[in-house]
């Protein structure tokens, strides 16, 4: 019985890592890669933030306070999430020093680094449009070298 129950929680311990871990990239490296996920990835986490910063100018207007901070809170974590594709993932796993065009796309992945760090100051969906443009200027560089 409790070799029994000892497997039964080692399975259970593996499965919540495994379960934890599904959504992460490795650095080992896996060589697992799907670079076209990780940039429609980057364009749901802009569309993420433009509706947050669309509801939070509505919702200072008068509203639920509750829901305000909500929505601030939602828009930070999703321009964290974007900023951690770009330097976890971009600049530290698939742009190499040798990469054609190598300063270029660390200036646009850097550029999309201070977008997403101006969408967590403010509500101006302009910064949005400059995350985008820059996240298009990365994606033509590095899927059409």
């Amino acid at each position: 019985m409790k070799y029994r129950m000892s497997v039964l929680i080692v399975l259970f311990s593996t499965l919540l890592f495994v379960a934890g871990n599904a959504f992460a990239h490795c650095e080992i490296p896996c060589g697992i890669y799907d670079d076209e996920v990780r940039m429609s990835l980057i364009e749901e986490h802009a569309a993420t933030i433009e509706k947050s910063m669309n509801q939070i100018v509505e919702l200072e207007k008068g509203g639920n306070a509750n829901q305000l901070v909500r929505w601030v809170t939602n828009k930070e974590a999703h321009a964290n999430e974007l900023q951690h594709i770009v330097t976890q993932y971009f600049m530290t796993q698939r742009i190499k020093f040798d990469t054609p065009d190598y300063d270029k796309k660390l200036a646009a992945l850097h550029e999309m680094l201070v977008y997403a760090m101006k969408c967590k100051q403010t509500t101006d969906v302009k910064n949005v449009e400059m995350l985008r443009q820059a996240a298009e200027k990365f994606h033509k560089l590095y899927f059409h070298q």
